[in-house]
């Protein structure tokens, strides 16, 4: 049992996904004192599903916080993919073109109990069920976050407070609408993603662009397969059935050669994913901070999710660990300026795969021509294929 949070803290954490619980993990390596609150409970907290794919740079930071051990002992590294389209299939060999780096498949489910486990074991108060209602003096010299636990209303008094707690969270609704900008686009397609008990396919992801629509063959261990169709939005995934999605996914799969099948197997859970994006600037304001889905969402086909909360929270704890050692504020004034360039670079990224691998509505040929023709490129050019290993397997913080 969760010992009750202290009444004042150093940083005060919204939201227990795997922004603020790295985040948390950090500071406590520095030996800055910290308190997360989380409105759920602890298995709804561990059983989200959400990403599967984490960079480079994601792996390194989790390692440094000592959250890699079950990753490194489960997690399958890939050192590439692949992309399908016109009947062919070209593969991105990632280690070749980015000096070594690559991506490794692990769930985010997995991330966030490891990260939980940690943290309930030697760490900062982690409490769940704990709903904060306000944050109070968002413009002060220090911040108040009220919220319920255990029944009881409490007050946590903090030097910053940090909003990890996605789009609608109360921390970013606490900064004034006017000292805040929300960009956003919402795409006219979603995913209807399944779970499968069967091995994979294939040994590295594989995204088909197809006449039939996008398709994205992903895994989650040896046994399970994670796979994705575009489906027109407002789809119920009632009205697909097992036999139905496999048909789909054959047929938007399928190679001109035909030497290539999909294993079948049971589907164990289906859902359907609405794509959109996000960016709210700035990512501070006074002692407030937004990190992960709080200041941006991107649509899932550049699996950047996960890997921009890390970066935050990377790029914050350095802040936090600064301020603490040296008493400068330097790092946390340049927070959201240094996060942004980062920022802006995986939506443009994830924008260029979703709208290059994707068949809109109403689209024409000559739009297809141009996809098939950008694809092509990727498939023919060093510099071109270099460019998305890149940015998929991760860009540097800075």
């Amino acid at each position: 049992m969760t010992a009750p949070a202290p009444a004042r803290t150093t940083v005060g954490i919204v939201g227990a996904g795997p922004a603020g619980l790295l985040l948390a993990r950090l500071l406590h390596a520095s030996g800055i004192d910290c308190v997360v609150l989380e409105s759920r409970d602890r298995g709804y907290v561990e059983q989200r599903q959400r990403a599967g794919i984490l960079e480079q740079g994601t792996v390194d930071v989790l390692r440094e916080s000592g959250a890699a051990e079950r990753l490194d002992r489960e997690g399958l590294p890939h050192d590439g993919i692949e992309l399908r389209f016109d009947g062919r299939a070209h593969r991105i060999d990632f280690p070749a073109l980015t000096g070594g780096r690559r991506v490794w498949v692990y769930a985010q489910t997995e991330v966030v109990k490891d990260l939980v486990a940690l943290q309930l074991a030697d760490g900062a108060p982690l409490l769940f069920e704990a709903q904060v209602t306000a944050v109070e003096g968002a413009e002060s010299a220090q911040p108040v976050l009220r919220y319920t636990h255990q029944g009881v209303e409490r007050r946590l008094e903090c030097d910053y407070v940090v909003g990890c707690d996605g789009f609608h969270g109360v921390v970013r609704e606490a900064i004034p609408a006017g000292a805040r900008q929300t960009f956003e686009r919402s795409y006219p397609y979603s995913w209807l993603g399944i779970l499968a008990d069967v091995a994979p396919s294939s040994d590295e992801l594989v995204y088909a662009h197809s006449p039939r629509g996008f398709a994205l063959l992903s895994m989650r261990s040896p046994t399970v397969s994670r796979l994705y169709l575009q489906v027109p939005n407002g789809t119920d995934p009632a009205d697909w059935s097992d036999e139905r999605i496999w048909d789909e996914l054959d047929a938007r799969f399928a190679l001109a050669a035909g030497d290539w099948k999909l294993a079948r197997g049971p589907i164990t859970a289906k859902s359907v994913l609405p794509m959109r994006s996000s960016v709210t600037e700035p990512m501070r304001h006074g002692r407030l901070f937004l990190a992960g889905d709080a200041a941006h969402i991107v649509p899932p086909t550049g699996a950047k999710g996960l890997n921009l909360a890390a970066a935050d929270v990377t790029v914050l704890a350095r802040a936090f660990t600064g301020l603490h050692r040296t008493g400068s504020t330097e790092l946390l004034n340049s927070y959201s300026a240094t996060c942004l360039n980062r920022v802006w670079r995986a939506e443009h990224f994830s924008y260029f795969m979703t709208s290059t691998l994707h068949t809109a509505p109403e689209q024409s040929p000559f739009d297809t021509r141009l996809q098939l023709s950008q694809l092509d490129r990727i498939a023919a050019s060093p510099h071109a294929a270099a460019e998305l290993a890149a940015n998929y397997a991760g860009l540097p913080l800075v």
